[in-house]
């Protein structure tokens, strides 16, 4: 079940738009070619505000539709009405598109716009890109949904993604994306072969699966979230194997807490590690580098490093090569770090993103050595 929203825009000569005269009289244009898709539409309200009127309507079924007119020649149609699972939509992408067309016809507009429905449900099928685009989505089933005490996890099935993670309406990973784990762990290019390693996150266990088969001598995953580990080893098993399900075993551990507690108890320890992977949040999208997602960011980077070997490297996730702002602020950070690093980055269009993402690689600067 859903509600559709039919969305049309419309621009004409400001000089028929300019008065009260001139917009009933395109409303009523309008309304003449509505009817014939709308049953039983009638004038509900109209309001007269600054800029030009509102014309609220309604038709058989519950279908509303409003009609606003600014006076500078922009007009918009909304169309909505409720629509069960099983029901023929009553204005698909088609016959907007017919409506577009006789509106057009009928009215003399200069140019025009029909939007394939927009279908509102409580599952959100429609998830932003880093830039806040609105990307929509093929879903057509929610299998996972619930609140855990840190964010809403749910697990979506897509007819062209497959099964996907996605927590607070943001998408995670999805069964199509074997690339975002291969380039976040730059498979080929680094050897993790009797690697000590830590995954800070990566609840959804695509990455520890993938490094246990470079034959690793021990991985630590620390992960906060019980919920996201218990969806994903239920639905997303084609991408983390039995890993999830096991928790542990010869040469790795699931450790469900706050990722800092363990990374403090290495520190304390003098533990140091050969890899650390940062598969949390992503670099915040923000004007300047500051607030609390930066502030916990900088932190988790500057206590990495205090359990990272001379010769190790820190690997993570940033954002849409679009956001180039928040990518360069983090780019700020880093080189401000102390000790000092070296940064390198990687692209890679990630199929449920819509878009593509950039990878970073991060290691001590050995000109300091010297």
């Amino acid at each position: 079940m859903s509600v559709q929203t039919v969305l049309l825009d419309f621009s004409l000569d400001a000089a028929r738009v300019a008065d009260e005269s001139g917009q009933k009289a395109v409303f009523e244009q309008l309304v003449t070619v509505l009817k014939e898709y709308l049953p039983n539409l009638i004038l509900a309200a109209e309001i007269s505000i600054d800029g030009g009127s509102v014309k609220i309507l309604t038709a058989k079924k519950g279908v509303t539709a409003s009609i606003r007119l600014f006076d500078r020649g922009l007009v918009t149609v909304n169309i909505e009405y409720y629509k069960e699972d099983n029901e023929d939509p009553l204005i698909n992408f088609k016959s907007a598109k017919e409506l577009e067309s006789q509106l057009k016809k009928h009215v003399t507009v200069l140019k025009s716009q029909a939007l394939p429905p927009l279908k509102r449900c409580l599952f959100n099928r429609y998830l932003p890109s880093s830039d806040e685009r609105l990307l929509e989505y093929d879903i057509d089933a929610v299998l996972f949904d619930e609140q855990s005490p840190f964010q809403r996890v749910c697990i979506v099935h897509s007819k062209t993604l497959g099964n996907m993670l996605v927590l607070d309406d943001l998408q995670n990973i999805s069964e199509a994306d074997f690339v975002y784990t291969e380039t976040l762990m730059q498979r080929g290019k680094e050897s993790y072969e009797d690697k000590e390693i830590v995954i800070l996150g990566g609840g959804d266990g695509a990455l520890l699966y993938e490094l246990l088969k470079e034959k690793p001598r021990y991985v630590w995953m620390l992960e906060i979230d019980e919920l996201v580990i218990k969806a994903c080893n239920k639905h997303l098993s084609s991408i983390c194997g039995d890993v999830l399900e096991r928790r542990q075993g010869p040469n790795y551990e699931i450790i469900v807490e706050d990722c800092m507690l363990t990374v403090k108890k290495f520190i304390k320890e003098n533990k140091k590690v050969d890899y650390i992977f940062g598969d949390l949040t992503d670099i915040p999208i923000s004007d300047t580098p500051c607030g609390e997602l930066w502030e916990f960011m900088i932190n988790i980077l500057n206590s990495a490093f205090k359990i990272l070997k001379p010769t190790g490297k820190f690997m993570t996730h940033g954002n849409g090569a679009t956001s180039a702002d928040s990518l360069e602020m983090y780019e700020q950070v880093l080189m401000k770090m102390k000790p000092s690093v070296t940064f390198s980055k990687t692209k890679a269009f990630v199929p449920s993103f819509y878009e593509e993402w950039i990878f970073y690689q991060i290691g001590f600067n050995q000109a300091d050595d010297q």
